[in-house]
Protein backbone atom coordinates (compact mmCIF):
# COMPACT_ATOMS: atom_id res chain seq x y z
CA UNK A 1 0.00 0.00 0.00
CA UNK A 2 2.38 2.43 0.78
CA UNK A 3 4.64 1.86 -2.12
CA UNK A 4 1.00 2.26 -4.48
CA UNK A 5 1.00 5.68 -2.73
CA UNK A 6 -3.06 5.96 -2.62
CA UNK A 7 -5.01 8.71 -2.07
CA UNK A 8 -8.52 7.18 -2.28
CA UNK A 9 -8.98 8.63 -5.63
CA UNK A 10 -6.92 5.69 -8.15
CA UNK A 11 -7.91 3.13 -9.90
CA UNK A 12 -5.64 0.15 -9.45
CA UNK A 13 -5.27 -3.00 -11.42
CA UNK A 14 -3.64 -6.20 -9.79
CA UNK A 15 -2.62 -8.82 -12.48
CA UNK A 16 -1.91 -12.06 -11.37
CA UNK A 17 -4.31 -11.72 -8.12
CA UNK A 18 -5.03 -14.97 -6.98
CA UNK A 19 -7.60 -15.13 -4.45
CA UNK A 20 -7.59 -10.92 -4.12
CA UNK A 21 -5.52 -10.72 -1.05
CA UNK A 22 -3.55 -7.34 -2.33
CA UNK A 23 -6.53 -6.10 -4.26
CA UNK A 24 -8.46 -6.26 -1.11
CA UNK A 25 -6.53 -4.61 0.78
CA UNK A 26 -5.70 -2.00 -1.78
CA UNK A 27 -9.12 -1.71 -2.18
CA UNK A 28 -9.43 -0.06 1.48
CA UNK A 29 -7.78 2.77 0.03
CA UNK A 30 -8.17 2.98 -3.97
CA UNK A 31 -11.55 4.26 -5.72
CA UNK A 32 -11.27 1.41 -7.63
CA UNK A 33 -9.43 -1.93 -7.93
CA UNK A 34 -9.19 -4.43 -10.93
CA UNK A 35 -7.89 -7.55 -10.37
CA UNK A 36 -7.78 -10.67 -12.86
CA UNK A 37 -6.39 -14.28 -12.00
CA UNK A 38 -6.05 -17.58 -14.55
CA UNK A 39 -7.54 -19.75 -11.58
CA UNK A 40 -11.42 -19.80 -12.16
CA UNK A 41 -11.15 -20.93 -8.33
CA UNK A 42 -9.29 -18.17 -6.94
CA UNK A 43 -11.30 -15.67 -8.54
CA UNK A 44 -14.51 -17.57 -6.73
CA UNK A 45 -12.57 -17.34 -3.58
CA UNK A 46 -11.57 -13.41 -4.21
CA UNK A 47 -15.27 -12.46 -5.54
CA UNK A 48 -16.54 -14.21 -2.03
CA UNK A 49 -13.60 -12.42 0.10
CA UNK A 50 -14.98 -9.38 -1.76
CA UNK A 51 -18.82 -9.75 -0.14
CA UNK A 52 -17.64 -11.32 3.15
CA UNK A 53 -15.67 -7.82 3.57
CA UNK A 54 -18.78 -5.76 2.03
CA UNK A 55 -16.25 -4.49 -0.46
CA UNK A 56 -18.57 -3.03 -3.42
CA UNK A 57 -15.40 -1.47 -5.18
CA UNK A 58 -13.15 -4.15 -6.61
CA UNK A 59 -13.83 -6.11 -10.08
CA UNK A 60 -12.55 -9.57 -10.57
CA UNK A 61 -11.87 -11.48 -14.06
CA UNK A 62 -11.13 -15.01 -14.39
CA UNK A 63 -8.28 -15.24 -17.53
CA UNK A 64 -4.68 -14.53 -18.18
CA UNK A 65 -3.72 -10.84 -17.33
CA UNK A 66 -1.81 -10.61 -20.63
CA UNK A 67 -5.38 -10.97 -22.24
CA UNK A 68 -7.37 -9.26 -20.16
CA UNK A 69 -5.81 -6.17 -18.90
CA UNK A 70 -5.35 -5.41 -23.20
CA UNK A 71 -8.83 -5.60 -23.03
CA UNK A 72 -9.82 -3.63 -20.44
CA UNK A 73 -7.42 -0.61 -22.18
CA UNK A 74 -9.54 -1.49 -25.00
CA UNK A 75 -12.77 -0.83 -22.88
CA UNK A 76 -11.04 2.34 -21.93
CA UNK A 77 -10.29 0.80 -18.12
CA UNK A 78 -7.28 2.87 -17.11
CA UNK A 79 -4.86 2.49 -14.04
CA UNK A 80 -2.83 4.69 -12.06
CA UNK A 81 -1.81 2.31 -10.36
CA UNK A 82 -0.66 -1.35 -11.49
CA UNK A 83 0.46 -4.21 -9.25
CA UNK A 84 2.00 -7.44 -10.45
CA UNK A 85 2.37 -10.79 -8.49
CA UNK A 86 3.44 -13.27 -11.38
CA UNK A 87 5.01 -16.62 -11.13
CA UNK A 88 8.36 -17.73 -11.04
CA UNK A 89 8.58 -17.16 -14.59
CA UNK A 90 8.05 -12.78 -14.21
CA UNK A 91 6.06 -11.41 -16.65
CA UNK A 92 4.06 -11.98 -19.79
CA UNK A 93 5.76 -9.91 -22.45
CA UNK A 94 2.55 -9.02 -23.24
CA UNK A 95 1.62 -7.47 -20.09
CA UNK A 96 4.67 -5.31 -19.61
CA UNK A 97 3.71 -4.13 -23.16
CA UNK A 98 0.12 -3.47 -21.98
CA UNK A 99 1.63 -1.80 -18.94
CA UNK A 100 3.86 0.33 -20.71
CA UNK A 101 1.15 1.34 -22.94
CA UNK A 102 -0.80 2.02 -20.42
CA UNK A 103 1.12 4.51 -18.08
CA UNK A 104 0.03 4.37 -15.02
CA UNK A 105 2.19 6.90 -12.83
CA UNK A 106 3.41 3.55 -10.47
CA UNK A 107 3.97 0.06 -11.10
CA UNK A 108 4.34 -2.44 -7.78
CA UNK A 109 6.06 -5.68 -8.50
CA UNK A 110 6.18 -8.38 -6.21
CA UNK A 111 8.16 -10.98 -7.25
CA UNK A 112 9.46 -14.55 -5.89
CA UNK A 113 12.18 -14.43 -8.58
CA UNK A 114 15.66 -11.97 -8.41
CA UNK A 115 16.35 -12.72 -12.14
CA UNK A 116 12.77 -12.47 -13.65
CA UNK A 117 12.24 -9.35 -11.73
CA UNK A 118 15.25 -7.97 -13.18
CA UNK A 119 14.42 -9.07 -16.25
CA UNK A 120 10.90 -7.41 -16.01
CA UNK A 121 12.22 -4.20 -14.55
CA UNK A 122 14.38 -3.78 -17.22
CA UNK A 123 12.00 -3.83 -19.87
CA UNK A 124 9.92 -1.24 -17.44
CA UNK A 125 12.67 0.80 -16.96
CA UNK A 126 13.74 0.87 -20.81
CA UNK A 127 9.67 1.45 -21.71
CA UNK A 128 9.92 5.21 -19.42
CA UNK A 129 9.62 4.26 -15.60
CA UNK A 130 12.59 4.49 -12.74
CA UNK A 131 12.90 1.63 -10.36
CA UNK A 132 12.53 4.00 -7.16
CA UNK A 133 13.05 0.94 -4.31
CA UNK A 134 13.36 -2.52 -4.40
CA UNK A 135 12.53 -4.28 -0.56
CA UNK A 136 13.65 -8.04 -0.13
CA UNK A 137 11.22 -9.89 2.45
CA UNK A 138 12.69 -13.45 3.88
CA UNK A 139 9.37 -15.26 4.23
CA UNK A 140 11.12 -18.49 4.57
CA UNK A 141 14.37 -18.44 6.28
CA UNK A 142 16.77 -20.76 6.23
CA UNK A 143 16.38 -21.09 2.41
CA UNK A 144 17.06 -19.67 -0.76
CA UNK A 145 13.67 -18.01 -1.63
CA UNK A 146 13.42 -14.41 -1.57
CA UNK A 147 10.16 -12.13 -2.07
CA UNK A 148 10.69 -8.83 -3.55
CA UNK A 149 9.20 -5.49 -3.70
CA UNK A 150 9.15 -3.13 -5.98
CA UNK A 151 8.19 0.23 -6.58
CA UNK A 152 8.32 2.12 -10.43
CA UNK A 153 7.69 5.91 -11.34
CA UNK A 154 6.49 6.79 -14.86
CA UNK A 155 9.77 8.99 -15.38
CA UNK A 156 9.27 12.84 -14.88
CA UNK A 157 6.89 12.42 -11.66
CA UNK A 158 9.28 10.74 -8.92
CA UNK A 159 8.33 12.43 -5.88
Amino acid sequence: VEYAGLTGNETVIDAYCGIGTISLFLAQHAAKVYGVEIVPEAIEDARANAKLNEMKNVVFEVGASEDVIPNWKEQGITADVIVVDPPRKGCDPRLLETILAMKPERVVYVSCNPSTLARDLRVLEDGGYKTVEVTPVDMFPHTVHVESVAVLVKCGTEK
